[in-house]
């Protein structure tokens, strides 16, 4: 399945000045899928060195971390030489090694010629700043996902060509803005796990077999998950990080109109309801990427981060499949988009994470009084609204209020309602939120 994120791995390659790559990003995501397609499609030979798979290879890394030596060192324990201009070199699991990512910082210094890529799951949890190489690597985080690669691994071609070039004055024709929106409600029932999007794709000609399927697949990386956490925070934590991460869905669901509610600390653990509690559990889920951590800031005005407190915020899960998975949400429910309010946030958390791979890398929410906006978006030193909508209905009170108080030059709307665009109002459907923000014109 074609990942978006490989061309910027080619650009990657092809630049002079590039460093040792570190893609980072959840488990199950799909980075040594993608490293290896990378290689295989780019390079002669591809060399694999997985450091949780085999915990022999770290002995390599004790003493000596030279370039020179460990090529040399490497190439033994394969069996077969390394072409350092022309090969592949992946450093797969990385965070299970320390000294391999320290030893990154030296291949940059020594033998840039190289193209060593690294993969790493747990690496703002394992890795403390003594051992990353700062300034001596490039970095990129992959996703899960997003609707368009879902269109192109299901074979939508037709549509997606249709909206992967689109600008915000376009029209999109009204048969395919229907067939785009049913398309997004199967998004909405897989999400974008690799594995689920390809169970899914290998049985889509009977919905009923696929979406079955998808589910005990979604419950089984939701299992691993949770393994993951027990094996890798300890015992009591453990328990911390596990019920932080299954009670977002009944968090998310606090709200009468159907919006995303502010996280509360009350009865996910017993006794426990203040942020300093939980602080610990909730940053190893950002930290594994697991989550999307939100800051509701109370002003609109720019930089966002300087409003925003530390025990105020929205938690979305990384994966809007997970979402109704663990929400014990049927499929069928969800195709019939008629679940309440729970489509309300279920629409936000998927607009979350498809904005998480657009040039707003880090989401803020705003709130006053009684108004809020789901995201703020900063456009050349002036603060812009954008409201979610998962239906018809778009009375946007809100981004009124936000868009007057802070003389924003416009408003964002994403909802069921087809692109359409004025000098005050910027209307997405919600399948195009990848996109955000659109061109105005070719």
């Amino acid at each position: 399945m074609d990942r978006t994120l490989l061309k910027k791995l080619v650009e990657w390659k092809n630049n002079p000045s590039r460093k040792p790559l570190i893609l980072q990003g959840a488990r199950q995501v799909g980075k040594t899928t993608l490293l290896k397609l990378f290689g295989n499609g780019y390079f002669p030979a591809v060399h694999t060195f997985n450091f949780e798979k085999d915990l022999g290879l770290a002995t390599h890394f004790e003493k000596n971390i030279a370039p020179q030596v460990l090529l040399q060192e490497l190439e033994y324990y394969l069996g077969r030489p390394i072409d350092r201009m022309r090969d592949l070199v992946i450093f797969d699991e990385i965070q299970a090694c320390p000294r391999a990512l320290t030893s990154l910082k030296y291949f940059q210094e020594e033998m840039p010629e190289l193209a060593l890529c690294a993969a790493g799951s747990l690496l703002g949890i394992y890795l403390g700043p003594v051992s990353f190489p700062v300034g001596k690597v490039d970095m990129m985080t992959l996703y899960p996902m997003t609707f368009q690669e879902f269109l192109n691994a299901c074979g939508k071609r037709q549509l997606l060509e249709l909206v992967e070039h689109l600008t915000l004055h376009d029209k999109i024709p009204e048969a395919a803005h229907h067939r785009l929106f049913e398309q997004l409600k199967m998004y909405f029932v897989t999400g974008g796990l690799p594995e689920v999007v390809k169970t899914y794709c290998e049985e889509q000609e009977s919905s009923f077999t696929a979406f079955i399927k998808v589910r005990e697949k979604q419950n089984t990386l939701i299992e691993t998950y949770l393994a993951d956490i027990a094996k890798h925070s300890g015992k009591v934590n453990a328990m911390h990080i596990a019920r932080v991460l299954q009670s977002i869905p009944s968090k998310l669901d606090r709200c009468e109109d159907g919006s995303a509610s502010k996280y509360t600390f009350k009865d996910v653990i017993p006794g426990v309801d203040r942020y300093s509690r939980l602080a610990s559990a909730i940053d190893w889920l950002e930290a594994a990427k697991l989550i999307i951590k939100t800051p509701i800031v109370n002003s609109g005005n720019i930089p966002f981060s300087s409003h925003a407190q530390e025990n105020t915020f929205k938690l979305y899960l990384l994966d809007v499949g997970l979402l109704g998975a663990m929400s014990n949400l049927s499929p069928q429910v969800i195709l019939k988009y008629d679940y309440g309010s729970y489509k309300g946030y279920f629409a936000e958390n998927f607009v979350a994470q498809a904005l998480l791979t657009t040039p707003l890398r880090r989401l803020y929410s705003w709130q006053e009084n009684l108004a809020q906006v789901e995201f703020l978006y900063e456009e050349e030193g002036e603060a812009i609204p954008i409201e979610v909508k998962s239906g018809w209905v778009t009375h946007a009170k809100s981004t009124k209020i936000f868009a007057k108080k802070y003389n924003s030059p416009y408003r964002i709307i994403f909802s069921a309602k087809p692109l359409a665009a004025n000098h005050e109002l910027h209307s997405y459907p919600l399948y195009l939120a990848e996109q955000f923000p659109l061109r105005p014109h070719r």
